[in-house]
């Protein structure tokens, strides 16, 4: 589906770039039929001395600017695995990140800065605005060999904008995986033995849950808590929308399976509190404690609960495998690619894509997966280094985020992020409202509908 690109967006963001840069650009944000060629087949070997015509990274003093789009990515996470290496390897090149306050939407922050490093899933949303630069010249320019990248990464990217030009908008930094949180000290307070290695199915790990869900001392102990509809499907890989039609696409056998699912733990009884707390989350497992087991991101959790370790907060927990349906074990549930791309305005593009041949060379990678992140690149010997140098997950049982091969995450329709709301509404009315599991596909696969109508107008096809 080809997107527009708000006017006002383009005036704003070039009226930015004149300001900051004095000059032109030589680079665009398209790529050439080579370099599609090159990018495409991952043969990067294309690269000549007369196209080397860039800055070396490191040759002048260099300040590059980083924004994150949405994705969990603490200062801590930023200095440790980007700025800090790139800074000691190159020590007249610093890396500043661009914080806005929490309430700013990308598309805000975009329209007043020109950040030369865009970090994050790669998000619809950000695509309309136009300020992802296609990366397949400065693949080839840069000799950059792509099929070093896991196909679960790259291949997503490019499923984006296959059959709608087909460019690389960023690179895989990360694949983000679920894995699942356990509450030690829970399981020893109720004398149930922790998860193993084993991977469980859903049935029971809603039935280890249900041991676990009890009042006591005036405290709401939830067994198992999961990201609700949109984190259930993810098992299965499920789109919300047809890629097709951008209608609903709930009417189906396996989201039926997600829907009666969700119902079956909130039937759990105790799981939904008398005054209807029904939507556990991040922070009743990290802070508040209450929760046995909770199924996320790695990202999600893994940042946050080193700094909740070094602001000295006691937390007995550890890992086990994701769960999922009977017919799915030996899978887990989709990656989510968390991704690095360059500003199609930034005036410094070529020291931008050295910064990221950085990031996932070996090294940099060695980086991200002793700092808990799974990395991007294919090198079986990095995975056995996950989070050594991470003192949240010394102790851990790390070896339970590479049980079970995960999804390639679904695509990821244009109207998805602006719908998905649905699924949310959908999950409390199986909740607190009473409804069944077909009244509630009925409802929001309406409302989706509608929405999508109204999306035709205001986003275009």
């Amino acid at each position: 589906m080809r997107t527009k690109i708000s006017a006002l967006l383009v005036t704003v963001l070039f009226a930015t770039v004149l300001t900051a840069c004095g000059g032109s650009n030589k680079e665009t944000s398209a790529g050439t039929d080579s370099g599609s060629a090159s990018a495409s087949s991952g043969d990067t070997s294309g690269g000549t001395a007369e196209q080397a015509d860039f800055k070396k990274l490191g040759d002048e003093p260099l300040k590059l600017t980083f924004y994150s789009t949405g994705a969990t990515f603490t200062d801590t996470e930023f200095n440790t695995l980007i700025a800090d290496p790139i800074h000691k390897k190159y020590p007249n090149v610093t890396i500043e990140r661009i914080t806005p306050a929490a309430t700013t939407t990308p598309e805000e922050v975009l329209s007043t800065h020109v950040p030369d490093i865009i970090f994050g899933s790669v998000q619809q949303r950000v695509i309309r605005t136009g300020v992802y630069q296609d990366l397949r010249e400065l693949i080839k320019k840069h000799n950059f060999d792509l099929s070093r990248l896991k196909p679960i990464g790259i291949n997503y990217i490019k499923e984006i904008t296959k059959g709608d030009g087909d460019a690389i908008l960023a690179l895989p930094f990360n694949i983000n995986q679920h894995i699942m949180y356990y509450n030690k000290d829970i399981f020893d307070k109720f004398g149930v033995p922790y998860p193993t290695d084993k991977q469980l199915t859903w049935d029971e790990a809603v039935e280890l849950g249900a041991k676990l869900t009890r009042t006591e001392n005036g405290v709401n102990y939830i067994g198992l808590a999961v990201d609700n509809l949109t984190g259930l499907s993810k098992s299965l890989g499920l789109p919300y929308l047809d890629r097709e039609t951008g209608q609903a696409a709930l009417d189906t056998p396996d989201w039926l399976r997600v829907f009666e699912l969700q119902k079956k733990i909130f039937e759990t009884p105790g799981y939904i509190t008398p005054d209807g707390t029904w939507n556990w989350t991040r922070d009743h497992f990290m802070k508040d404690q209450n929760i046995a087991m909770r199924v996320s991101w790695l990202a999600n959790m893994v940042g946050p609960l080193e700094e909740l370790r070094q602001q000295g907060v006691e937390f007995n927990w550890d890992i086990a495998p994701a769960p999922t349906f009977s017919d799915h074990l030996g899978q887990t549930r989709e990656a989510q690619i968390h991704a690095i791309a360059i500003n199609s305005q930034s005036p410094h593009k070529d020291e931008a894509f050295q910064v990221i041949a950085e990031i996932l060379s070996d090294d940099g990678q060695r980086i991200i997966a002793r700092n808990g992140r799974v990395p991007a690149i294919i090198n079986p010997d990095l995975e056995k280094e996950y989070g050594a140098d991470i003192p949240v997950l010394q102790g851990k049982t790390v070896q339970n985020v590479f049980i079970g091969e995960p999804l390639q995450e679904h695509f990821i329709h244009p109207y998805e992020s602006e719908i998905s709301k649905r699924l949310t509404e959908a999950a409390e009315d199986l909740a607190i409202h009473g409804l069944d599991v077909n009244s509630a596909i009925r409802k929001a696969t309406d409302a989706i509908n509608k929405d999508v109508e109204t999306l035709k107008t205001t986003i275009g096809q």
